[in-house]
């Protein structure tokens, strides 16, 4: 029941077709493999297609503070499923980081002796009380899911986009998750035609689905806990609950029909780079003077952080990320973390070798 996203030959996306097609198209020579940031198997065809009329597809988006449920759905098969891991904690405690170390220098660059007006105060340099921007944390959340989302409309011809619009519950008056929702709302409406949905719309058209939700751990990294949300957002393009009116009943029934299939599933981050900076937290020198290295993206054996990389360790083979190095006199190490961004371990760079250049995403199959 899984179909493969198609292009033509100019690389834009047709319908999706069946394995078996596309294998005897590959052995014909009729189409090729390309290759993709969301590591799903796709091709291209080299010769023109019978056609290029589509149906509807329709992208779902379930958005969280930590983690956002996609989903893409057409009447009659499920595409595909991603559950996204939100940059937001590490983003907030690095910006923490940031207002600590940035109050020390105020307070040590400052001659409290003398009076006010004669202090070394830097003046503002535009009007930061204004609040027109969004928070780092949200727009790297934001600039997550959008990026995503530019990928799917590379691999399938998407029709609709549905997002998932949160309100305040009781005296709350903001979440992390509402923070952003129109500026995001903004983006996608360049991308594709874009409605909203509440979530207890979502919900009622998650159970008529029959598609489980686990609500215990939304850490989990499996379809029921986000990824069944953002297709059932995808779904209510193609059904909907609708009242009815006889001459002696009214009531609600469902209008339209869905088949949920399997699909590829995929778990998706964002590598935790850090910036070149002079020196950690607290400026330390060695016994020669020299500080020692903090943050960067080059390492001098050739690969880069957020490279895919295969290495060896004892006869065991790991499949990670780029995420620093080690060069001193004694030794030279590189480190490779998972798409949870935990290290795997160093490893010698003779036994490291490079898959996939860095796309500024950790794609777990």
């Amino acid at each position: 029941m899984i179909r493969v996203p198609t292009l033509d030959k100019n690389g834009l996306p047709l319908m999706p077709t069946k394995p078996s097609r596309a294998r005897r198209w590959l052995k014909e020579g009729k189409a090729k493999i390309v290759h993709n940031d969301l590591n799903t198997f796709c091709i291209q065809l080299l010769v023109e297609p019978s056609g290029y009329d589509t149906q509807p597809i329709a992208l779902g988006l379930d958005p969280g503070k930590k983690f956002t449920g996609v989903g893409v759905q057409s009447a009659k098969f499920t595409l595909f499923m991603a559950h996204l891991i939100l940059p937001f904690s590490d983003v907030t405690k690095k910006m923490s980081g940031r207002l600590i170390l940035r109050r020390a220098r105020r307070g040590r660059r400052i001659n409290r002796k003398v009076t006010f007006n004669q202090r070394a105060h830097r003046q503002k340099r535009f009007e930061n009380r204004k609040q027109k921007k969004l928070p780092p944390s949200i727009r790297a959340n934001k600039e997550l899911e959008l990026r995503v989302t530019k990928e799917l409309v590379k691999l399938f011809p998407i029709t609709q986009i549905t997002y998932e619009y949160i309100k305040a519950r009781g005296d709350k008056g903001f979440s992390p998750v509402m923070v952003g929702q129109k500026v995001m709302l903004q983006w996608l409406e360049k991308i594709a035609p874009t409605n909203k949905q509440e979530g207890w719309q979502t919900s009622i058209l998650r159970q008529q689905l029959g598609l489980a939700k686990d609500k215990k751990d939304k850490s989990k990294q499996n379809p029921e806990t986000h990824a069944h949300d953002g297709i059932a957002l995808a779904a209510s393009n193609f059904m909907r609950f609708k009242k009815f009116y006889t001459a002696n009943t009214r009531g609600y029934h469902w209008i339209g029909e869905v088949t949920v299939t399997s699909a590829p599933f995929r778990v998706i981050a964002r590598p935790n780079l850090f910036r070149r900076q002079l020196h950690f937290e607290n400026p330390v020198k060695d016994v020669q003077g020299n500080r020692k290295r903090k943050g960067g993206t080059v390492t001098p054996f050739g690969l880069r952080s957020g490279d895919l990389v295969k290495a060896e360790k004892a006869g065991v083979i790991y499949v990670g990320w780029i995420g620093g190095y080690t060069q001193t006199t004694k030794t030279k190490r590189v480190s490779i973390y998972d798409h949870n961004w935990h290290r795997l371990g160093q490893f010698s760079p003779s036994k490291v070798q490079l898959i996939k250049r860095s796309t500024r995403l950790c794609v777990a199959v």
